[in-house]
């Protein structure tokens, strides 16, 4: 125990206590880089995480992060008392999974609880993900996980009603059914409160494409009041913290971009069950470039996803659908959201591919929430879309939580066309999410794709396959170098 002197350092360090001694003053207390300790100001005190400097800073002194130092009341010259702390009793656990141990429930909650409050720093958190990685979760290790991440999150209440959602497993660029899906559900009578993510590698989230009709930003009282008044809303799930953990290992995750199939399987039910989804329709796009490969791998996470929801008291339905090209003929979210308001104002260049694809899928979910019988849900979304109730829920939903108006399409266009004449064989859906996001999405949501051509579509030479649209010139002369060495269409 030592009695050190503060200095302020003046950088956030953001959740987490960050403290700085002298590469001297720690070895005497033999700690080391990552290292706890505990540091006292008469009645305030905290727990922080160490960084060490080689040089440049007094023996005696010790350095606050501009959060520690507000935490501890810090005044300059004052004496705080410093002491080595034992490390969390969960990285005693993240060891044990690393050693390919089956974690208990308890076990798995202890890390969770450390994860949420900042306890455990971005090397500890990417050990957990590690040794989910190599080890992998059986089914009950995943629900656990599960049930940790809502405890140590915020969730919404809404009784005894029966709650409907869904989700995309992705990587299937546009695709942006869940902002048909709910207006139809919705306006059926079924409580829908549907949290998305942004994106990360892809061109647009939904919450991205949502963003540019409405603020997606809303705290956690509003959205039940919104939902209770509604029945149902889509938001970004990051600005109501219903998946703190959960966000944490993501990010940790993304570098290497680390996906463990029980940590997926958590990450999604996690959501589904902190706004009391009791049926969940899961759906599992397949294809050469999507995250599913393969119908056996599907097939192997269908039942995962069926097990589990079981354990959590949730109903789970798994559909299969065809990622081998994108869905809709936007990509970016200005072009998405405007697909989505042509499919739900019936024009008639709505793409059909999403409009059929966000009927099965509201069908599908009016019939696991009783609002259709088995086999006509289909056919009651159709009818709900056609009668203009479905736009009439989406203005609500969009006037709850606050209106934006669209922005100006991208100034420059490009079209990519088509050498020869033939048949479309095949659509790279990497390569034309590459292209969107060098072209301005989903920072810029008037940048990305604007698809003419899909597969088996046959072609004349000179016809364009598609445009590639952004407001900024070097971003426009990269995606032109790109689409002229890349393939994005192969033509036969």
């Amino acid at each position: 125990m030592l009695k050190l002197i503060p200095d302020r350092i003046e950088i956030r360090s953001g959740k987490q206590y960050i403290v700085l001694l002298n590469n001297r003053t720690a070895h005497m207390l033999d700690l080391h880089i990552g290292d706890r300790v505990r540091v006292k100001n008469g009645k305030y005190e905290l727990t922080a995480m160490l960084q060490i400097s080689e040089e440049g800073f007094l023996d005696d002194h010790i350095g606050l992060y501009m959060e520690a130092w507000k935490e501890l009341r810090a005044k300059r010259g004052q004496r705080l008392t410093v002491s080595v702390c034992d490390k969390p009793i969960s990285t005693k656990y993240i060891k044990q999974k690393l050693e390919g141990h089956v974690l208990e429930p308890n076990e798995i909650d202890e890390i969770v609880k450390d994860i949420t409050a900042d306890d455990l720093s971005d090397i500890e958190m990417t050990y957990f993900v590690s040794g989910c990685y190599i080890h992998g979760l059986n089914n009950t290790e995943t629900a656990a996980l599960t049930k940790s991440i809502v405890k140590h999150g915020s969730k919404l209440d809404f009784g005894n009603k029966l709650v409907v959602d869904k989700h995309c497993i992705g990587g299937v660029p546009g695709n942006r059914t869940t902002l048909i899906v709910v207006p139809i559900v919705t306006a059926a009578g079924l409580l829908m409160p549907k949290t998305s993510s942004r994106a990360i590698t892809s061109p647009a989230g939904t919450a991205d494409t949502m963003e540019v009709l409405a603020n997606v930003t809303v705290d956690a009282p509003k959205l039940q009041k919104i939902a209770g008044k509604i029945g149902g809303f889509m938001t970004w799930g990051g600005g109501v913290d219903l998946a703190a953990a959960d966000d944490h290992m993501i990010r940790v995750r993304h570098p290497l971009s680390l996906d463990p199939e029980g940590m997926l399987l958590a990450s999604i039910m996690a959501k589904k069950h902190s706004v009391g989804a009791k049926r969940c329709l899961i759906d599992i796009p397949i294809g050469p470039q999507v995250k599913i490969t393969s119908l056996k791998h599907a097939k192997h996470l269908k039942d995962r996803f069926i097990k589990i929801g079981k354990m959590l008291g949730m109903k789970v339905k798994v559909v299969f659908s065809d990622g081998s090209q994108p869905i809709g003929d936007g990509i970016g979210p200005l072009l998405e959201a405007q697909d989505v308001m042509k499919v739900l104002r019936n024009e008639p260049d709505a793409p059909q591919d999403l409009k059929e694809k966000a009927l099965y899928m509201a069908g599908l979910l009016l019939e696991m929430g009783g609002k259709a019988i088995m086999g006509f849900g289909y056919r009651k979304a159709k009818k709900i879309l056609k009668s203009g109730m479905a736009l009439q829920q989406m203005e609500r939903i969009i006037e709850a939580q606050g209106k934006k108006r669209m922005p100006p399409n991208a100034r420059l266009v490009y079209q990519v066309k088509t050498g020869k004449d033939g048949k479309i064989t095949h659509i790279d859906n990497k390569i034309l999410s590459k292209l969107a996001r060098v072209a301005g999405a989903p920072l810029d949501p008037a940048g990305g794709l604007l698809l003419k051509k899909k597969l088996d579509d046959k072609v004349k030479k000179g016809e364009t396959l598609f445009e590639i649209h952004s407001n900024n010139e070097d971003r426009m002369r990269l995606a032109k170098e790109i689409s002229q060495k890349e393939r994005a269409y192969i033509i036969k």
